[in-house]
């Protein structure tokens, strides 16, 4: 009884409404809500709302925190490759960071054979198609195996309440949405970035499947990644130590990141065209410790949960108000 009790609490206390009126040009995203300084300076807040087929779904415990922080260890890892967006980290679930021009692009690279949404590889391939993405794919493949060569699959960045869609290179070079040279150089960052989280991830038992990268450019033009990194809610990451069996029997490879939820919603019903059922309190839970697994076993640190006894919401406001007075 008292467990149920407790997990009532935790749900009770997640971050759903990240607006904070003192904050001036509010953008108001599927996770996070992100706030326009005028002095150059942008404010981003993880709330706890999950989403997946390009909608919020539920909120689950701690995945704010989670994001913000895996995403900061992540940002620490990979300064040397890229530089990022990060000036400041008040609380466990606001990052400060610099204003940037965003690029209409999100790079999406992939190592892995798979995907349920509408712009993964794996549906399409099973549709019949073999020219994804501008890559050309050979007949005879299976759902989870390891492609030939790390890939980037490209999207456009769909406005609130569209979809994402996919674009070629070529695409992206004949209609102008980058420069070449902009195209090359985040094409190299982005396979260089994730060479970097696959390395660490192997070290810590885990496969890093596939993630995807923003970037923006910064007051000087220099290209900038922003937004999140290696996240649970960016990437798959599959645990490395079951992967090969559970391929040979045919099993879905066991995951830590959001395909939990949306493997959970698509046994139930077509999530494109169908109402989402009602998720039951238990598997959010499941879910939520899934994110905490995933923050630990990739950073090697202990995730320190929030005291019940204080809103998130309430914490929040007070080290805003701290980092901006400002504004509060």
């Amino acid at each position: 009884m008292s467990s149920q009790t407790d997990n009532k609490a935790i749900i009770a206390n997640c971050l759903e409404d990240a607006t904070f009126s003192e904050l001036p040009n509010q953008e108001h995203g599927k996770v996070r809500d992100s706030y326009s300084l005028s002095n150059g300076l942008r404010v981003m807040i993880s709330s706890d709302r999950q989403s997946a087929f390009d909608q919020v779904l539920a909120a689950v415990p701690f995945k704010g925190q989670v994001l913000n922080q895996v995403a900061q260890f992540w940002f620490e890892q990979t300064a040397d490759i890229c530089p990022n967006h990060i000036l400041n980290v008040p609380d466990p679930n606001v990052v400060i960071g610099k204003n940037l021009e965003m690029l209409p692009i999100e790079m999406v690279v992939r190592d892995y054979m798979t995907g349920s949404t509408e712009t993964s590889i794996w549906p399409m391939y099973e549709r019949g198609e073999r020219t994804l993405y501008g890559h050309a794919f050979p007949e005879g493949l299976s759902k989870n195996q390891k492609l030939p060569g790390t890939i980037i699959t490209p999207t456009t960045k769909a406005a609130q309440g569209e979809h994402d869609a996919p674009i070629t290179a070529d695409q992206i070079l004949a209609q102008n949405v980058l420069t070449e040279a902009q195209w090359t150089e985040v094409s190299e960052k982005s396979l260089a970035l994730f060479a970097r989280g696959r390395e660490i991830a192997a070290k810590n038992g885990l496969i890093l499947v596939d993630t995807k990268y923003e970037f923006g450019l910064d007051e000087k033009g220099i290209i900038t990644i922003a937004d999140e990194i290696h996240t649970p809610d960016s990437s798959r990451f599959w645990i490395a130590s079951s992967y090969a069996e559970r391929l040979a029997q045919g099993k879905e490879p066991e995951s830590l990141d959001k395909e939990f939820l949306r493997l959970w919603i698509a046994e139930r019903c077509d999530p494109y065209k169908d109402p989402i059922p009602d998720i039951p309190a238990e598997t959010i839970i499941e879910f939520s410790e899934k994110y905490i697994r995933l923050f630990e076993q990739v950073t090697g640190q202990t995730f320190i949960k929030p005291d019940l006894g204080v809103s998130v919401r309430d914490r929040i406001y007070a080290n805003l108000a701290k980092a901006l007075p400002n504004y509060f």
